[in-house]
């Protein structure tokens, strides 16, 4: 028999459960909206949404919406997705509610890399993307070579102040390339990338980075329920039956792969890993099992309303990381002074 307090905690899990997926369904229906209303959205052939029945008499206007902002729309969505579910990731394994995919010197190895190319190798897209995402990677691999030499603190503690330190050498670094660039055409071109946007994506760079954040991604979240056991200090993850450092640089991996490709191609993107994951948890409560497919959700969604407002707002296109910021800050000042947040004196 079970007891009555046992029967009214599984009618609260029971209802929980429903509640999320009835907030699961409505994103997924939202995002489709957005996606499809942003897929109309444009300045040509007038500002605002085009009619189905001009997109089918205009040959350029359907050119455009297939050829310049389906790929941008995409990359959008999975900008936000990588963004967001990096930031879960990053926030649950280092219990920091402050850190974001880039936190282990990968979006500093990017700005480096793409910097690098534009002074030195010449401004060749696919070169600059190459570069870039090489550099995040090797962000990321001199973090972890970093942390297993240091001689004191936890695993964590040892990423963290690895991840501060290679950070540093390639902002160094990055200052340095800047210092020696044209004035004239290489340093605007730096500070155009280090700003973010979509507007030079097209098929074959969308196409350049699917395989890896698709793969990524699904890593993440078929392994999203072993985030809330990561979570834990070592010795308890242990004693459950989980190795908590091999899964740990697997999932902070899986993490960091989409973002040193979406980075690569959209420039540096700030706040979208951050702020996202603490709107999720709002809404969804820490259980990392819903959490972070809602945060991809979430992240999918703000980066392409961002990136509607960067390409629509002016006849000249916003740069998307100014965006991103100003409304991640924003929203950011609200969670902290809304009334849900705690506070400790």
């Amino acid at each position: 028999m079970i007891s009555e307090t046992a029967s009214s905690e599984l009618q609260v899990v029971y209802r929980r459960n429903q509640s999320h997926r009835r907030l699961f369904w409505a994103l997924l229906f939202g995002l489709a909206f957005l996606f499809l209303a942003s897929l109309l959205l444009g300045r040509y052939p007038a500002p605002g949404l085009i009619s189905w029945e001009r997109l089918n008499q205009d040959d350029l206007a359907r050119l455009l919406v297939l050829n310049l902002r389906l790929p941008r729309l995409i990359t959008a969505l999975l900008l936000g997705m990588a963004l967001s579910a990096g930031g879960v990731v990053f926030q649950m394994l280092f219990s920091n509610p402050l850190v974001e995919p880039g936190f282990l010197g990968v979006s500093q190895g990017a700005s480096f890399g793409a910097a690098f190319c534009i002074v030195l190798l010449g401004s060749s897209a696919v070169v600059i993307q190459g570069s870039a995402a090489f550099f995040a990677l090797l962000g990321l691999g001199m973090s972890y070579l970093l942390a297993r030499r240091i001689r004191y603190g936890g695993w964590v503690l040892r990423l963290v102040l690895a991840g501060i330190a290679v950070s540093a050498l390639f902002s160094a670094g990055l200052g340095i390339l800047k210092y020696l660039a044209d004035p004239l055409s290489q340093l605007p071109e730096i500070t155009f990338w280090l700003l973010g946007g979509l507007a030079s994506v097209t098929w074959p760079k969308l196409l350049s980075i699917l395989p890896v954040v698709l793969v990524s991604l699904s890593v993440l979240f078929l392994l999203r329920w072993r985030l809330n056991v990561l979570a834990l200090n070592e010795e308890t993850a242990f004693s459950i039956g989980a190795a908590p450092q091999r899964e740990r640089l697997l999932l902070l991996t899986a993490a960091v792969l989409p973002t040193a490709a979406v980075i690569s191609v959209a420039g540096m993107v700030g706040w979208v890993g951050l702020i996202i994951p603490h709107i999720s948890r709002r809404i969804f409560g820490s259980d990392t099992r819903y959490a972070l497919p809602a945060a991809m959700l979430l992240g999918g969604m703000f980066t392409i309303l961002c990136d509607d407002l960067a390409r629509t707002l002016l006849a000249g296109e916003i740069p998307l990381g100014i965006l991103t910021s100003l409304l991640g800050a924003g929203v950011f000042l609200i969670l902290m002074i809304s009334r849900g947040v705690k506070v400790e004196r």
